[in-house]
């Protein structure tokens, strides 16, 4: 994405900040060698009426997963932690509403994508369970997200 036009690079940037969503999620999983896995995601959304925009940033990033939502809203998902690292770094200095949650998934994503899971010290899982309590703390939350001590439960770091 280094060939992005800063005006795109702003727009986009911008569109994340009105009608766009960043998430960090530790999901329990009963298959691997551990019982859990980490979840980074970048999502777009609008008014399937008005969608054009979703396929325009698909597009100019060059990647991601279109789908309609039965609610009449359609939504553009980005996952996996170099692609997050890699659109983050250009798009940061555009962010204005998002900056902290931008800055937290990008910080863990870069953790994340230069070791194996089951390489992390305490320290660094302790630091992924701070990323995504300070990116829940920002997200508008439609359902229970869980606790800290919950988070720390799922990497069996708890006393």
């Amino acid at each position: 994405m280094g060939s992005q036009s800063k005006i795109n690079l702003a727009y986009i940037a911008g569109f994340l900040d009105g009608d766009g969503s960043l998430m960090l999620q530790i999901k329990k999983r009963k298959d691997g060698k551990t019982n859990w896995r980490l979840m980074a995601t970048i999502c777009f959304y609008q008014d399937s009426r008005h969608e054009k925009p979703l396929h325009w940033i698909k597009k100019k990033l060059g990647i991601g997963y279109f789908s309609q939502r039965n609610d009449g809203m359609s939504e553009l998902r980005i996952n996996g932690f170099k692609q997050i690292e890699n659109i983050l770094k250009d798009l940061i200095p555009f962010i204005r509403f998002k900056q902290k949650q931008a800055k937290a998934l990008y910080k863990a994503v870069c953790l994340f994508s230069k070791k194996r899971k089951n390489c992390l010290t305490k320290n660094e899982l302790k630091k992924i369970v701070n990323y995504i309590i300070a990116i829940q703390s920002d997200n508008y939350i439609a359902k229970k997200k869980k606790t800290k001590q919950e988070l720390l439960k799922i990497l069996d770091m708890t006393p």
